[in-house]
């Protein structure tokens, strides 16, 4: 049943106004028509009720790094006005100096700026109070650690109470959103909107982005500016499928060999730096940043470096041996491979748990061909494929239990294959609603987000050339790739994963990722590629699937839109702005 967000408004307009602000849209959003104003010296107080916010180890190493604090004492407790204080400064730099005047959203010549005469009340102080409150704790939101209340009074008093830091970050981010740039006070912002009331949080835990940086070349530049999308739209994970088939991007010091030879370029190479900083930057925003290693499918890169590893590499009928060009898949019956494995997982892991407590085992699309060839193993039978298969996460398992990191794995492993998994892990979807069921059926916690609905890369064609000396190619007009359509922002907020889950499923149901593999995407054209469409996920992982899709959603994320832009974010259109300045114009 559709449901629509509580919207209530306080007072009247006396010219009506569009009320365009927040994505994503807040369980609770109350507001009237009261012009307040923030300049670059409001001051930010915080309070604290309750004992010493305790840190986890990785978090507090990322706070030391960006504040410059001495880390020889890694149980030194993280106050949490070290966190909060970099977000609030932020929060002032982007609705001051990258904030919008948003004219495109009223009609030509209309007065839809407050007056830039007279007395102006300003905000003079934000007080973030985080400890128990009974109306955060009384809530039904699945993670409370997200958990605020925002209120702003008509005389400019602004008080946020927050469950957790967490809870701080998505505050100042959503008061951002509340302010808009003025034509004539370019130093100073503006919210048309107060009093304000804001109670929300999160319907998932885990709401991510999977960002395939293998296939072609994005850099950790391209990932950082990503991050701060992210974040900006509530998105707590950005998981990184690090390798492939193609290109092994990383640094892995144990085993220098694999970037040095597997990276198209030395350029393109992600270091441990590198890596490290991009994993900083998303817990400085509430991103956690983690990996993904594709095994033992999609490894034919690690042949580069080590070709006795690799089954069916760079096989030239590679359609026989894998979905996409490279073939090549790591033996399942070698000690060679069981060795290699440990020595990556152990070198990789310890620099990873610092910042994430998620690794990505893959898992996806294993090619049984494959085997026939490979000499440890001479046979394509499941039966034979299978105990294979299971001692090899097995051996991944146990090495990623005692780094203390929780598994993830793609679905494949568990519906096509049956092997025995860690109950603590979580299986990540990617084909229609009836993997779900599956999965769940099994008692396990899993991840959605369908091919059908969210993956970004569908409807851009083929990137397969026909061979004209192949009559039976595939490859043919009109040129479409193997999951067009194109999916639009619309099929992505559509999207209802839970529509056939039962309730006493649903504490199951972690969250979700929207995809984009990158067989036509680069650092050029990702922004265009991820956003606005992303966004449009994340209202969904934030508040949940089921919300009515009509003109005053496209507003909305018109505006996320606009915001993004005016942060540095090439984000494609998601509205004529005729339409946004003729409202109710374009409805049908």
């Amino acid at each position: 049943m559709e449901r629509r967000l509580q919207i209530t408004t306080l007072v009247l307009w006396l010219v009506f106004t569009p009320v365009f602000a927040l994505w994503p849209l807040p369980k609770v959003f109350e507001h009237g028509s009261s012009t307040l104003w923030l300049s670059a010296n409001v001051r930010f107080v915080y309070k604290k009720t309750d004992p010493p916010y305790q840190l986890q180890n990785w978090l507090w190493n990322q706070f030391t790094l960006l504040s410059g604090f001495d880390a020889t004492d890694n149980e030194r407790n993280v106050l949490p006005e070290e966190i909060l204080e970099p977000a609030f400064e932020r929060m002032k730099h982007n609705t001051i100096n990258q904030s919008y005047v948003p004219r495109k959203f009223y009609s030509r010549d209309s007065e839809f700026e407050p007056m830039a005469t007279g007395s102006r009340l300003f905000i003079e102080q934000i007080v973030i109070s985080e400890g128990p409150s009974t109306n955060l704790e009384n809530t039904r939101f699945i993670n409370k650690r997200e958990t605020y209340s925002l209120r702003i009074f008509e005389n400019g008093s602004t008080v946020i109470e927050i469950t957790s830091p967490e809870a701080g970050l998505r505050a100042l981010e959503t008061l951002s959103q509340l302010f808009f740039t003025h034509s004539k006070y370019k130093s100073e912002a503006y919210t048309p909107y107060a009093p304000v009331h804001i109670v929300d949080g999160p319907a998932f835990e885990h709401r991510g982005l999977n960002l395939d940086i293998s296939r072609n070349s994005i850099s950790p530049k391209d990932v950082i500016r990503t991050i701060e999308a992210l974040g900006a739209n509530k998105l707590n994970r950005l998981h990184l499928h690090a390798t492939d088939a193609q290109s092994w991007p990383l640094e892995i010091p144990a085993l220098p060999d694999l970037s040095l030879k597997g990276a198209y370029d030395l350029s393109q190479i992600w270091t441990t730096k590198d890596l490290a900083r991009v994993q900083h930057h998303g817990l400085a925003h509430g991103v956690e940043v983690f990996l993904e290693i594709d095994l033992p499918g999609h490894s034919n890169s690690i042949g580069h470096a080590y070709p006795q590893l690799i089954t069916a590499g760079n096989a030239k009928s590679w359609s026989d041996f894998a979905l996409e060009p490279p073939s090549g898949q790591l033996k399942l019956n070698s000690s060679d491979v069981s060795s290699f494995i440990a020595v990556l997982l152990n070198d990789i892991l310890p620099r990873s748990s610092e910042f994430s407590s998620h690794f990505h085992v893959g898992g996806d699309e294993l090619n049984t061909n494959a085997y026939l060839i490979d000499p440890t193993v001479n046979s394509s039978s499941s039966e034979v494929l299978q105990p294979l298969i299971q001692s090899f996460f097995d051996h991944l398992f146990s090495i990623t239990a005692s780094h203390s990191l929780t598994p993830i794995i793609w679905e494949d492993m568990l519906l096509d294959w049956n092997i025995s998994l860690p109950q603590d892990i979580i299986v990540q979807t990617w084909r229609p609603s009836t993997s779900l069921d599956s999965v769940l059926a099994k008692g396990y916690k899993m991840l959605f987000g369908s091919r059908t609905h969210w993956y970004l890369d569908c409807g851009y064609g083929n990137f397969l050339d026909p061979d004209p000396q192949n009559p039976k190619s595939p490859v043919s007009p009109p040129y479409l790739d193997s999951c067009s359509p194109y999916k639009n922002w619309r099929q992505i907020y559509s999207y209802d994963p839970l529509a056939n889950i039962s309730p006493e499923q649903r504490h199951l149901v972690v969250g979700g990722e929207v995809h984009l593999w990158s067989e036509l995407a680069d650092s050029i054209s990702l922004d265009g590629l991820l956003w606005p469409r992303v966004a449009a996920a994340a209202e969904l992982l934030w508040s949940g699937p089921g919300n009515i899709l009509d003109e005053a959603t496209t507003r909305r994320l018109a505006d996320m839109r606009e915001r993004l832009v005016a942060r540095g974010i090439g984000a494609g259109m998601v509205q004529m702005e005729w339409c946004l300045r003729n409202e109710g114009g374009c409805k049908i």
